[in-house]
């Protein structure tokens, strides 16, 4: 894997941390169902077994080999397996710092299924994952965690590499010009970045530029720099940081010019959106 991928999830992941939390490793057999509630997903690591997973509205997904199922968000659907023998599932809750915020998981469609063997290098970290879940070792439900996490930075590699998502935040990290502007932007928040200097750095020009980025991620970059500053500005709220100081750090001059821009992208004013968010 190039350094370049690294370098394409190193600040969306810093900034918006994933972290899982393993719930069922065993058989699920004849019907599951999961609700639509919550704010996190789940991510189903199928190692045996035949499971179909029905989707109200979607047509259902027919699982005869070791898959992989993602759901970055709460999305209500059905497990049929054998009664008999079911299938053997890893299943771990994610919470996506942000929430609804969370730029990745904003990005990944309701459901993704990968057969486990196209995941690229995926191999030994499943292998030990498998291994833990069904073992008895001690400390064994943190380790399975951490190879969660692990698993899925390999599958938006994965999703990344293949050119999978077609639009988005994503589909412009797999675009390989329009990932450096993205890079950018993602590192250097507070930087007053023009068009022709996000132009320069994805090695366009002006035009060409700006009408890419806008077909693939689907903004102009004015409008997706002041939307990742505005997940930035949420994330330091939740946190108790002053007005001032955050609109310092995300490239506003003063707390007038955060508080106009906040509005516009939630509809409420930093002070009454974090209110808010206590309230929930």
């Amino acid at each position: 894997m190039s350094d370049i991928c690294s370098d394409r999830l190193d600040a969306l992941l810093k900034h918006f941390p994933v972290r899982a939390s393993v719930f069922h490793s065993g058989a699920l057999c004849e019907i599951t169902d999961f609700k639509d509630e919550g704010d996190g997903g789940q991510l189903h690591l199928v190692k045996a077994g035949v499971l179909d997973a029905i989707h109200p509205g979607q047509p259902a997904i027919h699982v005869a080999e070791p898959c992989l199922l993602l759901y970055p968000r709460p999305f209500a659907r059905r497990f049929v397996s054998d009664a008999a023998h079911g299938a053997e599932l890893v299943c771990a809750h994610l919470h996506f710092e942000g929430g609804a915020a969370n730029p990745i998981a904003g990005a990944l469609p309701d459901v993704v299924c990968l057969p486990l063997k196209t995941i690229d290098r995926a191999d030994h970290v499943l292998a030990l994952l498998f291994d833990e879940a069904f073992g008895n070792n001690c400390g064994r439900r943190e380790v399975v965690d951490r190879l969660f996490e692990i698993v899925l930075i390999q599958v938006l590699r994965h999703l990344m590499e293949t050119g999978r998502i077609h639009s988005g935040l994503l589909a412009g990290m797999s675009h390989p010009k329009l990932r450096r502007a993205l890079v950018a932007m993602h590192e250097q928040p507070a930087k007053e970045w023009s068009l022709e200097a996000l132009a320069q750095i994805a090695g366009m020009s002006r035009s060409i530029f700006a009408n890419t980025f806008k077909a693939t991620v689907g903004s102009t970059t004015g409008v997706y720099l002041q939307a990742w500053r505005v997940r930035l500005a949420q994330k330091a709220l939740l946190r108790g940081q002053q007005l001032k100081t955050i609109a310092d750090a995300v490239g506003y001059g003063s707390e007038a010019a955060l508080s106009r821009a906040f509005k516009a992208q939630c509809g409420l004013a930093p002070r009454e959106w974090k209110q808010a968010r206590r309230t929930d």
